[in-house]
C-alpha cells in the first residue's frame, strides 16, 4: 500500500481504513510491554496482547493496576514493542500479565478485585435477614435460580437448596457466584469481601496454576 515509510505514515495519520486491517494482522500473537515509572520491581515492566481501539488513552485491565501501582488519575505508560522472535516468546512465556498474579517478594496474590469490583461481589454473596423468599426449600440449582429471575426470592434470602445430592443453606447471589468457580473451590456459606476473593485466587493458583486462575 506504501512505497516508504514517508507515505505510510500519512496514511496512519489520516487514519486510512485499509490500514487498519493490515495492523489488525501485524498485531496477531505479537506482545507489547508496559512499564510505568519509577521501576521499583519485576512486575512493574509486563507484557500485554494488544487490542485495537479508538482514540489516544491506554486502556487497562484493573486487575494488573496494583502491580504497577497505577490508578486513573492520568497515569502515564510507556509502551514498547517486542522485535525479536526470542523476545517476542521470552514477553509471552515470562512477561505476560496472566503469567504474573503473584507477588516475587510474598508469593501471595497481586492481582485481586479491589474497589468496585469487591463491592459488586461483597453485594452479590452478603445474607440478609427477612428478605423476600426467605427459608423456602429449593430441588435444585436451576429451580432457586428462575425462582430469582421471577422475583420471587430475593438475592439475599437465606434459602436451602438441593446441590449435587446435598441439601445446603445459602442465598441464590452466592450459588450463582460460586457456579464461575471449579466445583473444588466453592464456598456456598460466606459473604466474599476483598479479604475472602484474595484468599480463594490464592487457593486457585495452588490447585491450578496460572492459566486457570487468569481465566
Amino acid at each position: 500500500l506504501a512505497s516508504n515509510i514517508k507515505v505510510a505514515k500519512k496514511m496512519v495519520e489520516e487514519e486510512d481504513e485499509n490500514v487498519w486491517e493490515l495492523i489488525e494482522e501485524i498485531i496477531k500473537n505479537h506482545p507489547v510491554l508496559l512499564n510505568r515509572a519509577p521501576t521499583l520491581h519485576r512486575l512493574s515492566i509486563q507484557a500485554f496482547e494488544p487490542i485495537l481501539i479508538e482514540g489516544k488513552a491506554i486502556r487497562l485491565h484493573p486487575l494488573v493496576c496494583s502491580a504497577f501501582n497505577a490508578d486513573f488519575d492520568g497515569d502515564q505508560m510507556a509502551v514498547h514493542l517486542v522485535l525479536s522472535q526470542e523476545a517476542q516468546m521470552e514477553a509471552k512465556l515470562l512477561m505476560l500479565a496472566t503469567n504474573n498474579i503473584i507477588a516475587p517478594s510474598n508469593g501471595g496474590p497481586i492481582a485481586v478485585p479491589s474497589q468496585d469490583m469487591v463491592m459488586g461481589c461483597y453485594y452479590m454473596t452478603k445474607e440478609k435477614k427477612g428478605s423476600k423468599g426467605e427459608g423456602k426449600l429449593f430441588s435444585s440449582r436451576n429451580q432457586l435460580i428462575t425462582a430469582y429471575q421471577s422475583g420471587k426470592v430475593s438475592v439475599h434470602a437465606v434459602v436451602k437448596v438441593r446441590v449435587d445430592g446435598n441439601l445446603i443453606e445459602t442465598t441464590p447471589g452466592r450459588l450463582m457466584f460460586n457456579l464461575i468457580l471449579p466445583k473444588e473451590v466453592r464456598n456456598y456459606g460466606i459473604t466474599f469481601g476483598k479479604k475472602e476473593l484474595k484468599n480463594l485466587i490464592a487457593e486457585l493458583y495452588k490447585r491450578y496454576g496460572f492459566e486457570k486462575t487468569s481465566k
